[in-house]
């Protein structure tokens, strides 16, 4: 079968990794010359612990077995299993780890408990004053920089692979698309995997599309100067992701409002080591078009003390900011949008924060949904 694919983040570059796996041809156009949106603007994590229970956890759960998989088959995705820690400080913050740890799904997600002692010995990088932390065994992380070049190459050794970057396409029809090259790409199975752009000639193909734009600011500091042995996050991240909802949640908004700077840019501490040793840190989330150019430092000085906060010392110097776009689906328990806009050819986008995680995932589906 011949499958073209269109847009090359991760959500366009697992689609042709599934293709290629199950002995297709693709032929893989990319507008810029390089994925520049959210798959290489994140944090690099396969993040299972906070996913809402039904569908989007299974879809965590399978994209974790598949990044294993293919991490073992390309070493240069940067794949390791490396587990999370949410840092919880009072007792109201415990008491949502509390709930969640008694739940039927916890193990499933790898949770448990460790007291301060435990969080040192299993990561001694974080020396602040502490509670104790949530951690998810299952949570992992992949190099989002590198990773997609790295599957590119391994593809491209197939011998069944072709990557045409600098190729916007510019006509859908049954069964083909032209790009601005004049080249028209014929396929047996076409996916538009073309993230955050809505507009143009994806709102033409979906008018109706039911997916939003989320803007958020991130950044990456000079190497701390020590492992950080897991991924981290603030117990703010229990306010943003739908495992940790019920009694204990509301009671911790109500009781606990976020400082000012936090709840106005809704904001949630992540930290993720690379593998030269800097941390990415982040994040914000920003819904109401039109989105600012510019960054705001506000945030960056919430982060950098919390973060202090939480090693026990100041964050090194930040080297880079940047702020990122991705769609999301409006109903947000929805874990992809997946529309066939004419004969063969399929639209798919708006994994909201979870494109890093379960793209793996959602292209399988995909795959078998499309009749590969």
């Amino acid at each position: 079968m011949r499958v073209t694919v269109v847009g090359a983040g991760v959500l366009g570059t697992m689609h042709a990794w599934h293709a290629v796996e199950r002995g297709h041809e693709v032929v893989h156009l990319e507008r810029e010359r390089e994925a520049r949106g959210a798959s290489v603007r994140n944090f690099g994590l396969v993040w299972v612990g906070g996913r809402a229970a039904g569908p989007e956890l299974a879809t965590a759960l399978r994209a974790r077995e598949l990044w294993e998989k293919i991490g073992a088959e390309v070493p240069g995705v940067g794949f390791r299993a490396n587990g999370s820690l949410t840092l919880v400080r009072d007792e109201a913050e415990q008491a949502v780890a509390d709930e969640v740890l008694a739940r039927p799904d916890a193990a499933e997600r790898g949770f448990g408990w460790l007291t301060p002692e435990q969080v040192r010995e299993r990561n001694p990088a974080l020396r602040g004053e502490i509670r104790g932390a949530l951690l998810c065994a299952k949570d992992a992380a992949v190099e989002s920089r590198v990773a997609l070049p790295a599957l590119r190459a391994r593809l491209a050794a197939s011998g069944r692979y072709t990557f045409l970057p600098g190729r916007e396409v510019r006509e859908v029809t049954d069964g083909a698309v032209r790009d601005d090259h004049g080249d028209t790409h014929r396929a047996d199975r076409t996916v538009l995997a073309t993230g955050a752009w809505l507009s143009g000639l994806a709102r033409e193909l979906a008018p109706d599309l039911p997916v939003r734009r989320v803007r958020l600011q991130m950044a990456q500091t000079d190497p701390l100067g020590e492992a950080l042995t897991t991924s981290v996050a603030d117990a703010d991240s229990f306010r943003y992701y739908p495992a940790y909802e019920g009694g204990a949640l509301d009671a911790l908004r109500s009781g606990s409002p976020q400082p000012p700077v936090a709840a106005a840019h809704r904001m949630q501490l992540l930290l993720v080591q690379r593998l030269d040793g800097s941390l990415t840190i982040g994040d914000t989330h920003e819904y109401d078009e039109p989105f600012g150019f510019d960054v705001t430092e506000d945030p960056y000085d919430h982060l950098r003390e919390r973060a202090a906060a939480l090693l026990g010392r100041p964050l090194p110097r930040i080297r880079r900011r940047w702020a990122g776009v991705y769609a999301q689906c409006v109903d947000t328990t929805r874990v992809v949008h997946r529309e066939q806009v004419r004969d063969a050819v399929w639209l798919v986008t708006g994994p909201g924060g979870r494109g890093m995680t379960c793209s793996p995932a959602i292209a399988e589906a995909s795959a078998d949904e499309m009749g590969w």
